[in-house]
């Protein structure tokens, strides 16, 4: 694992429970010296990127809410009221470093749309350029089930692979990546290098270890496919100590994920890290292997369409087993793409009434996964459910 100094531009990700303390509130000291860590990276010529969670926590133990599950309203003025503490708390602790920050809110629209996309980046730039931290949470004033990230993983790696970041840290409230979670198999062995997160490295992923966490292991290997396929390399450590980025410069125990040798850039990146597909399309070996040789997809290999999905939206596509080969811009709406899949080019004008496509996803607005053999995060549209053109995808929570 290279030293932090050796990366251009980090994003570093923290988690709720690091932040918040259920009864006495924010941890000041903790955050204090994680932004003694930034300012030090900071003066290396670093550029440094925080997401942070905590909102809602900070919000709920201000507001006196105690432990009880919250209404999304009430997990909503909690965020309100967590947003103005926490920000004043991240510039308060930059600022003792002689760090100006800004905060940044968004929603899955800010990044899932394309134009919102560049706005955010151009916006995130500016204050990167300006010598400003920028301090990113999801806007959970906002935000609903329907269309919330649903965990800071997947956020900061689609901030990470936005920004173009050399290195995604992930800060938790454990020190890296075991065969089994530890907490539950006391012979569960530490990975300190993985390679590529193949569906072994995932099996080894457990379920959220904390109430004040919408996040787990699994999540952080869904951020791990959307970083790495990007460029972007990833840490997994331990947040409890005290300056938790300086201890891995110290060698403390960390899993660093490598990033991909052959990493998805520029246009590609914002097509390969949407974290909601609007439908599915399951083609046959056929297609697979000609997807796989950098080939377009054809209407002739689709077998089955699952979604609500417009021309233009992200579509996952998938092998009859069900696993992700490749994501892409579809050239049809839902229902179109129901009436055509398995015609011959020369048969879809016959069917459709008019001159169309001939790719249902062209190679130019599609990005293959590894040898197609993960399925990408953020995927909530269950493998092999055949629906009808209109009917609704579902988005998840």
């Amino acid at each position: 694992m290279q030293s932090l100094k050796t990366y251009r531009r980090i994003t570093v990700k923290i988690g709720s429970a690091l932040l918040v303390d259920r009864a006495t509130g924010l941890k000041r000291d903790w955050l204090a010296s994680l932004a003694d860590d930034i300012a030090v990276l900071a003066q290396g010529g670093a550029e440094i990127l925080v997401v942070s969670s905590g909102a809602i926590a900070l919000g709920r133990t201000i507001l006196g809410l105690g432990k009880r599950a919250l209404k999304l309203e009430e997990s909503q003025a909690a965020a309100a009221v967590g947003q103005i503490a926490l920000a004043g708390a991240w510039s308060d602790a930059l600022g003792r470093g002689s760090l100006k920050s800004g905060q940044i809110l968004l929603t899955l629209g800010d990044t899932e749309e394309r134009r919102r996309y560049l706005n955010a980046r151009a916006t995130i730039s500016t204050l990167l350029k300006m010598k400003a931290v920028p301090v990113i949470n999801e806007n959970d004033t906002v935000a609903t089930s329907e269309i919330r990230y649903g965990d800071n993983d997947r956020l900061a790696a689609r901030v990470a692979t936005m920004m173009g970041a050399d290195l995604l840290v992930l800060l938790s409230d454990i020190d890296g990546l075991y065969t089994a979670p530890p907490a539950r198999d006391p012979g569960a062995k530490f990975i300190p290098v993985v390679d590529r997160i193949t569906p072994d490295i995932e099996a080894m992923a457990g379920a959220a270890a904390s109430e004040l966490s919408r996040g787990g292991m699994r999540t952080k290997l869904d951020a791990g496919k959307i970083a790495t396929a990007a460029g972007t390399a990833m840490i997994i450590t331990s947040g409890t100590r005290l300056s938790p980025l300086m201890a891995i410069e110290r060698g403390e125990r960390a899993t660093f994920f490598r990033p991909s040798s052959n990493p998805v850039k520029g246009y590609k990146t914002w097509i390969a890290g949407q974290l909601e597909p609007a439908g599915r399309l399951t083609v046959d070996a056929g297609a697979i292997g000609a997807l796989l040789s950098g080939k377009s997809l054809l209407p002739a290999g689709v077998k089955l369409v699952s979604g609500n999905f417009s021309r233009g939206d992200t579509v996952a596509i998938l092998s009859p087993e069900g696993r992700e080969i490749a994501r892409g811009l579809v050239a049809y709406d839902a229902a179109d793409a129901v009436r055509i899949a398995g015609l011959k080019t020369a048969e879809i004008e016959t069917v459709l009434g008019y001159e169309a496509r001939s790719a249902m996803v062209h190679r130019d607005d599609l990005v293959v996964s590894h040898s197609g053999d993960q399925v990408r995060a953020g995927d909530q549209v269950r493998a092999g459910d055949q629906v009808r053109a209109g009917d609704q995808v579902s988005s998840g929570g």
